[in-house]
């Protein structure tokens, strides 16, 4: 009897399953680092990417403005003047209405002309030339030295007569074609020796 009652309180005194349990310490979550912008990651052989935009920009000649303007007048006119024949001579309506069109566009393109020029510029960075034109839409190329195949200056007529010259080169791919207007004569010339050094001393070194 009395090891009966001993076992008795034994199982009382028992721990039951109902009994709270201890709960695990709350983790505080930890921040992962960001991930560093593109334009902060280096590339092989310590070379930049080329949305490192940080360098200052050389802008092209004031200028040029006026060339961009002629060219516009002369695109202008010349749909009026193909407006008016379709219109006037074969009696084509519609002619007078598309040529309407085209010259609101003429028109808005002559307000944007100095902004769209001022927008033009290039960097001469430490292994490629870094290009960008464009206002809404901005085009940005980088041209490796290395790869430049044919520097070469053209100059228009109303270019000339301002003094002004375009300067143009190719790679081996087509698509990287760039040309820089309205620069100076004298800078276009300068401009292209030094690519051409710079094109020569890469290949050398490749």
């Amino acid at each position: 009897m009395p090891n009966e009652l001993f076992d008795a309180a034994k199982y009382d005194a028992a721990p039951s399953d109902s009994a709270p349990r201890p709960q695990p310490e709350a983790q505080t979550p930890v921040a992962e680092p960001a991930p560093p912008a593109l334009a902060d990651v280096p590339l092989a052989g310590g070379r930049r990417s080329p949305l490192d935009f940080d360098g200052e920009w050389q802008r092209v000649s004031p200028r040029y403005v006026v060339v961009e303007i002629v060219g516009t007048i002369v695109f202008g006119l010349v749909v009026a003047v193909i407006a008016a024949v379709l219109w006037l001579l074969a009696g084509q309506t519609w002619a007078l209405w598309v040529g309407a069109v085209l010259l609101l566009v003429t028109v808005l393109n002559l307000i944007f002309e100095p902004r769209r020029v001022r927008s033009i510029g290039y960097q001469l960075r430490a292994d490629d030339l870094l290009f960008r034109r464009g206002i809404l839409f901005q085009r940005f190329v980088a041209v490796p030295y290395g790869r430049m195949q044919l520097v070469d200056i053209t100059r228009g007529p109303v270019a000339r007569w301002l003094g002004l010259a375009d300067l143009k080169f190719v790679t081996a791919a087509a698509t990287t074609a760039v040309a820089i207007p309205g620069l100076r004569e004298s800078d276009a010339e300068d401009l292209r020796d030094r690519l051409v050094e710079l094109a020569e001393s890469r290949r050398a070194g490749l």
